[in-house]
């Protein structure tokens, strides 16, 4: 079973990923491919300047230069990681549950919660496939939905 919904691979999927399900989360329909670009670029520019208000708190765990790595990070074809997903829940306000495919069974297991502050209920659900692909997890939610996400 396909348990993605198909999020392009163009450098902005974990940002499309996590706004496909903070669009689903909040009870809105799934964005068409154009709006998911633009919110995505707008959760990009915001997780930059969440790493700026918490350079204190995120700096030692950077590979990189601070300034290097969030000015690299405000590309939009550069790949997101963990310390994105970390600053997403920060900037959303709201969980995010990032499953991977068990390669034995073929079941979804979490591998990394981030944003549990802000609640452990219906968590944003991103589904890694490893080697840097990102993709909004598919919930009879997500596949009931077909309509655009109302920009805020």
């Amino acid at each position: 079973m396909d348990y993605g919904l198909g999020i392009p691979g163009d450098g902005r999927c974990l940002f499309r990923s996590v706004v496909h399900g903070a669009c689903l989360r909040s009870g809105k329909p799934s964005p068409s491919e154009s709006l998911e670009k633009e919110l995505a670029d707008e959760l990009r520019a915001k997780v930059a300047d969440e790493f700026i208000k918490r350079r204190r708190d995120t700096e030692w765990f950077l590979e990189d230069d601070f300034d290097t790595y969030v000015g690299q990070m405000r590309q939009p074809h550069v790949w997101g990681g963990e310390p994105e997903l970390l600053m997403s829940s920060h900037v959303l306000k709201m969980p995010i549950t990032v499953y991977m495919r068990d390669r034995n069974s073929s079941s979804l297991k979490i591998i990394a919660e981030y944003g549990q502050e802000y609640g452990k209920e219906n968590p944003i659900r991103v589904l890694y496939h490893g080697y840097g692909h990102y993709d909004a997890l598919q919930t009879q939610i997500a596949s009931s939905q077909s309509n655009q996400c109302k920009k805020r």
